[in-house]
């Protein structure tokens, strides 16, 4: 497992780690672009989704040192394998979401992007690699729902992070009970809006 040597770093060197895979995101943002691009959005909301990864990258960079001073007293610690699997809308968005805190505090990952957009994970991985992240500490798995059920009911994964719907959330909660996971879920983000009579 490549949990103690990435949550043996110091926090500081976990953090210069995570605002190095900003910088090199941001090098590539052009490529990063269209390949979501080809996902159906519009170059400007790949723009916007590039610029807030980096956003979130840098941000929880700056974190990996502070955790002590955020919960004085408390000790916080890795859990250890966080499992997170995310949806098809903002993919590299919802990664990086994901990932960020997660590396910010000693943990490793298994991601599982959407089955429908895993090529965009996949890029991430390269960035990831080329930021010299240790080999193991984030592993992206693609596949439908029998690879988020290997994953979900894993014995050593220690939480699961869900972004999505409430009928695979329900599963997910029954899979991660069985091993006393942590679960974290954020469902049902809706976006409803009015057509007027007049609309084309």
């Amino acid at each position: 497992s490549a949990q103690p040597k990435w949550n043996g770093r110091t926090a500081y060197n976990r953090g210069q780690i995570l605002y190095r895979i900003g910088e090199m995101l941001e090098a590539r943002s052009d490529q990063f672009v269209s390949e979501l691009q080809q996902q159906g959005i519009t170059a400007a909301a790949a723009k916007k989704e590039v610029t807030g990864s980096i956003d979130r990258l840098v941000y929880y960079a700056g974190w990996a040192d502070k955790l002590d001073y955020a919960f004085p007293g408390a000790a916080p610690k890795s859990l250890g394998v966080v499992g997170q699997v995310i949806p098809w809308n903002f993919p590299l968005l919802m990664a990086a979401w994901k990932i960020a805190p997660a590396l910010a505090c000693g943990n490793t990952v298994v991601l599982k992007p959407a089955e429908t957009t895993p090529l965009t994970a996949l890029l991430l991985a390269d960035v990831l690699r080329e930021a010299e992240l240790p080999a193991g500490v984030v592993n992206i798995v693609t596949g439908g729902p029998v690879c988020g059920t290997a994953l979900t009911t894993h014995p050593l994964v220690a939480k699961i992070a869900f972004t999505g719907g409430p009928s695979t959330a329900r599963h997910i909660v029954r899979n991660s009970a069985e091993n006393f996971a942590e679960v974290s879920l954020k469902l049902g983000g809706k976006s409803p809006f009015i057509v007027f009579d007049d609309a084309d």
